[in-house]
């Protein structure tokens, strides 16, 4: 087993109300929404009710993504990091965060020199997103927080992936706690792809915590619980497709995982609460 750590909270509730505009057709959704804005519309002249239902939402949909791909940098990467905390699993969102990420990764420039990489790039990030999250749950485990840690030394480093998690074997009682490690290193071989290669697993109980009966149990359920090529990075590279200061966008290449994203924030930019059970 390989691995690195990742956690994705869930996002956002917002809707569009819309209908039809007489020359929408004419100037173009993309041109009217970037000239305008998202103006109410009236839906007359769509024939049955349920066709009209059906554009309405079709329409809502499309301008909404469209209404995206207007924004600058700034508001983007704002609406994003706002709309990940408050998901809810809907469709509507999943597309709406691949439109954000979309358009920053459209609109970053890559940093031009490997010492300004890294020096962007070192540090802890709390995983906010994945688009891998296929993970199973178990009442048994909860994560507290997962985070990437990244060492860099010119064209190499070390990534170490931390996952904090309580259990309660019982299923009641969260009596033991303790951290998770993915260790591993990486090399840098071309832009800012890292190609990265696992060392190590580490399993550590905290100070003063009941150690659990069934060890192997729980490396299962964190097994379980990660997405999978946050657990197993072997074999895959991992791009940096958006980097500033506080929020940093990867991308899996490999013949498993090939196009799934990570997003993180710099640890400290933002409080994650765990809800329960992961």
């Amino acid at each position: 087993m390989k691995s690195v750590l990742t956690v994705a909270l869930l996002s956002w509730n917002q809707s569009l109300s819309i209908a039809f505009m007489q020359d929408i057709s004419r100037v173009g959704v993309n041109d009217y929404i970037c000239q305008h804005g998202n103006s109410p519309l009236f839906a007359e002249g769509f024939g049955s009710a349920a066709t009209k239902d059906r554009t309405k939402r079709e329409l809502s949909a499309t301008l909404e993504l469209s209404s995206i791909e207007c924004l600058s940098v700034a508001d983007a990467k704002k609406q994003l990091i706002d709309l990940i905390p408050r998901m809810t699993g809907k469709d509507d969102e999943y597309r709406a965060v691949e439109a954000y990420v979309n358009l920053l990764e459209d609109k970053y420039s890559p940093v031009q020199t490997i010492d300004f990489l890294n020096l962007a790039m070192s540090g802890d990030w709390q995983l906010l997103f994945s688009t891998n999250l296929i993970g199973s749950s178990s009442r048994k485990l909860r994560l507290r927080e997962l985070l990437q840690r990244i060492e860099s030394t010119g064209f190499s480093g070390s990534l170490t992936n931390v996952a904090q998690w309580d259990l309660a074997e019982d299923g009641e009682t969260f009596d033991a706690k303790g951290t998770f490690c993915v260790k591993c290193s990486y090399k840098i071989n071309q832009g800012a792809r890292m190609i990265v290669d696992l060392t190590d697993h580490e399993l550590r109980p905290a100070r003063g915590s009941k150690i659990p009966d069934d060890v192997p149990g729980l490396v299962g359920l964190l097994h379980r619980a990660l997405p999978k090529e946050m657990f197993d990075p072997n074999g895959h590279a991992m791009d940096t497709t958006y980097l500033d200061e506080n929020l940093r966008i990867v991308r899996f290449t490999g013949a498993t995982h090939e196009g799934v994203r990570n997003i993180f924030m710099r640890q400290g930019n933002m409080v994650i609460n765990p809800v329960g059970p992961v």
